[in-house]
């Protein structure tokens, strides 16, 4: 057994009620001046998390959106900027966390994120910005958020589609965490039990979208799989998630909802032990059929063009996805790519690819 394991600094407060929590995490960070960022949608939690703050917020930034396209995240700078800033709090799901990353990225602003989704992008030091139709990525530590606020009463008014959509998202980084070619035992140990939890929470939500016990698994799931996401190396699932949303603007968990069973399949027999873990986590005997199985139990969405892909992107797709090199369990071929990409266009079961 050979490994690298490297630790990242990450402060974070779990559990019901967390966000009393928050003006001594923002003091913590030596901060006066917090700006809150936030989707359209999302205002009123933000104006909310504004007044728990009082004299130390100085403002609420609004325009968060998918992909975090170039013109927002520079807006959002010169907001920061001009209202004199030195903390960011990022209040929502991936495209807040987003757009945080992309402050902090020319800034160093500190980040406090408070994640309502199940992202788990408040967990890495990833970011993307999306120019001209391209999303680019990177990794850098100034953008990774110096605490985590998890409460789960927080996503409580995360519509169950979403959550369903967002618990799948959070399942591909521990997934392909378990067949990185930089995984190490304890991210393997940790991807495994987030694969769990989310598979027990999930259900649960879909009963009952109140249910405290199910919202604090799924919680859980999605902070240990956004820990993985954060360590190790991801490969083909989520180079197709990237290009798929970058290019052709797909809502981002749904995309990674609906292509993680064909991506598994297309990778089970260059890491089967990867594949065993999956399905043990999943209590089922397949990883690949066993999650796809899993998605449709859930209410997942299972197809491409339900979300809005067109047939005529499909081969464009294909291209993107191949154009540069990365590192995968089993070579990138571009037939069997597009074969997959048609399959999860027409919502078919993933197979042999």
């Amino acid at each position: 057994m050979e490994f690298i394991y490297q630790a990242r600094p990450a402060r974070v407060i779990f559990g019901a009620g967390s966000l009393r929590h928050l003006e001594d995490e923002v003091q913590a960070l030596g901060a006066q001046r917090a700006l809150v960022l936030c989707t359209p949608e999302q205002r009123a939690v933000a104006e909310s998390v504004a007044e728990r703050l009082g004299a130390r917020a100085v403002g609420v930034y609004d325009r968060a959106a998918m992909h975090v396209p170039i013109e927002v995240a520079r807006d959002a700078r010169e907001f920061a900027r001009s209202r004199g800033a030195d903390c960011a709090v990022a209040v929502g799901g991936g495209s807040t966390v987003g757009l945080g990353k992309a402050i902090a990225l020319e800034s160093s602003l500190p980040i406090l994120a408070i994640p309502t989704t199940y992202a788990g992008s408040e967990m890495t030091p990833i970011y993307g910005v999306t120019e001209n139709g391209l999303k680019r990525t990177g990794t850098d530590p100034r953008v990774l958020p110096r605490t985590v606020l998890y409460d789960p009463q927080l996503s409580l008014s995360l519509p169950v589609d979403l959550s369903v959509a967002s618990g799948i998202n959070a399942m591909a980084h521990a997934a392909e965490g378990l067949y990185a070619a930089d995984a190490n035992p304890v991210m393997s140990l940790m991807a495994e039990e987030g694969i769990a939890a989310l598979a027990r929470g999930l259900p649960g939500l879909r009963r009952d979208a109140a249910d405290p016990r199910a919202r604090g698994d799924a919680l859980y799931g999605a902070w240990l799989c956004g820990t993985v996401l954060g360590n190790v190396g991801m490969a083909l699932h989520h180079k197709l998630c990237h290009t798929l949303g970058g290019s052709f603007n797909l809502p981002h968990a749904q995309t990674h909802a609906i292509i993680l069973p064909h991506a598994l399949a297309y990778n089970a027999a260059a890491a089967p032990e990867a594949m065993r873990r999956i399905a043990r986590a999943l209590g089922a005997e397949d990883a690949a059929r066993g999650m796809h199985a899993f998605a449709r139990a859930v209410g997942a969405p299972l197809s491409l063009a339900d979300i809005g892909m067109r047939m005529a992107d499909l081969d464009r797709a294909a291209d993107l996805a191949v154009a540069n090199p990365y590192r995968n369990p089993r070579p990138v071929e571009r037939g069997a790519l597009r074969a997959l990409l048609q399959d999860a266009f027409d919502g078919a079961p993933p197979r042999e690819y």
